[in-house]
């Protein structure tokens, strides 16, 4: 080959080189890591979201999922964000308590009747609870929730003093539920998640809580013919990505990612509410039969172990005194608004 369509040959590879790895070096691949597992409602949606943010930045940004628990608990997953080995996921109240514990509030059992004064008393304090998680060091990109949460038993619950009398799960370091079950005078079993199936078959714990669509997607429902036909709480769930990680990316990627983030959330708020109804009737499908608790579980005595839990996170500074206080005023405006008070006091 001549001299000149060598030199011709030669600029043209390392042409080709230089822009492969410029193009390398602007890609960015975010680890992120969920409890949901693949092939799930909550799984799907998150690689739509993958294939959304890929299409729109061009092939620069996109995701590697590890669905099912595959990274751990979510202790194990904030711990590994904190060491890059992770850069987000998409958490449960529980791990959301660690990055921002007053959020939680949220998740205070008995506190809301339905799903519009969750979305209302949410879309009030969402920019206080936004700047809260970049405090603490986390860029919340979108809610979730995984739904109102059910007591699933292998034996009928009608009263406190019935699961007083069971084995029941406490999502290992969990202070809400450590406040709930120390309202309730319940002594519980605390585990990981991840440890919930095999205690269920092997007898250490007999009662769990989760939403129909969760105790589906996990199995317990084979273990649990029971459940009680009052939720005790509305799950939340947020997405998250460390904000080292988030605050290194170029701002248009910045800004995308919010954008699919908070637009994932809401199509993962409104299929999970979905799908938890139809739940409901797949589990009566199976012959699951929902309990109907005894005079002993009225509003009153409800809203006593509310109040009671509330006062332990209060007194521990994991929920502020105030805030509390402001979600209650916003229910008794939203109820007012809305002419859907009753004598139960918010």
């Amino acid at each position: 080959m001549p001299i000149a369509p060598l030199r011709r040959f030669a600029l043209l590879l390392s042409l080709l080189l230089v822009c492969a790895g410029v193009q390398a070096a602007s890609e960015y691949r975010l680890k992120f890591a969920t409890l949901a597992p693949a092939g799930s409602t909550w799984m799907l949606l998150l690689q739509d979201w993958d294939s959304a943010l890929r299409e729109k930045s061009a092939g620069r940004i996109g995701f590697k999922f590890y669905p099912g628990g595959v990274q751990g608990d979510e202790p194990e997953v904030l711990k590994k964000m904190r060491f890059n080995q992770l850069q987000g996921g998409a958490f449960t109240g529980y791990g959301i308590g660690r990055m921002y514990s007053p959020s939680r509030v949220m998740e205070l059992p008995f506190l809301f009747r339905d799903s519009a004064e969750i979305d209302f008393v949410r879309a009030q304090l969402d920019q206080r609870f936004r700047e809260g998680f970049a405090a603490n060091g986390y860029q919340l990109l979108g809610w979730m929730e995984v739904g109102f949460v059910h007591m699933f038993s292998r034996e009928p619950l009608r009263s406190l003093q019935d699961m007083k009398s069971r084995r029941v799960w406490l999502w290992q370091g969990d202070p809400l539920g450590q406040a709930f079950f120390d309202a309730s005078g319940i002594s519980p079993v605390p585990l990981s998640i991840v440890d919930v199936y095999t205690s269920l078959s092997t007898g250490l714990i007999d009662t769990v809580y989760a939403p129909p669509l969760g105790a589906i997607a996990l199995q317990w429902f084979t273990r649990t013919p029971y459940v009680s036909s009052v939720p005790l709480t509305n799950g939340m769930g947020a997405l998250v990505v460390s904000k080292k990680y988030f605050d290194k990316l170029p701002a248009d990627l910045q800004k995308l990612l919010q954008e699919t983030g908070r637009t994932t959330g809401e199509k993962l708020i409104a299929a999970t509410r979905v799908d938890n109804r139809k739940s409901i009737d797949t589990l009566k499908e199976y012959g699951l039969k929902f309990i109907t608790p005894d005079a002993s579980m009225n509003d009153a005595a409800l809203h006593g172990l509310r109040d009671r839990a509330a006062a332990q996170l209060v007194k521990s500074g994991y929920i502020p005194a105030a805030l509390f206080a402001r979600v209650r005023e916003l229910l008794q405006q939203y109820r007012a608004a809305h002419h859907s008070a009753d004598p139960r006091q918010p």
